[in-house]
């Protein structure tokens, strides 16, 4: 049987995390900080972590992806699937603004 220490491991030593989820298809295993008892953003995620799983590369036997990103303007998410775990952990988003290099009087 796994522990939820387990599950969690490392998780909290994330920089700038500011929660987590450990989820599977029986529901939430784990949770902390801002995503403790989310069960809504759960769902969210493992809906898009569904969909995501169904785009497949003609001719691939890997899985479409191990790691996804959902970028809003103050913080991510940042999803990992691991065996039948998915982890989700928030962040906050340290992002730079992008240079505009087309902007007219950018560059001189």
């Amino acid at each position: 049987m796994t522990t939820a220490a387990s599950l969690t491991a490392g998780l909290e030593r994330i920089p700038d995390q500011l929660g987590y989820l450990v989820i599977s298809e029986d529901g939430v295993l784990a949770s902390a900080g801002e995503l403790e008892n989310d069960e809504v953003t759960a769902g969210v995620m493992m809906q898009m972590v569904r969909t995501a799983s169904r785009l497949r590369f003609p001719g691939s036997a890997d899985p479409p992806f191990k790691r996804m990103s959902v970028v809003l303007e103050d913080f991510v998410y940042v999803v990992t699937v691991s065996g039948q775990k998915v982890f989700v952990v928030k962040r906050h988003n340290n992002q730079q603004e992008p240079i505009d290099a087309l902007r007219p009087g950018h560059m001189k």
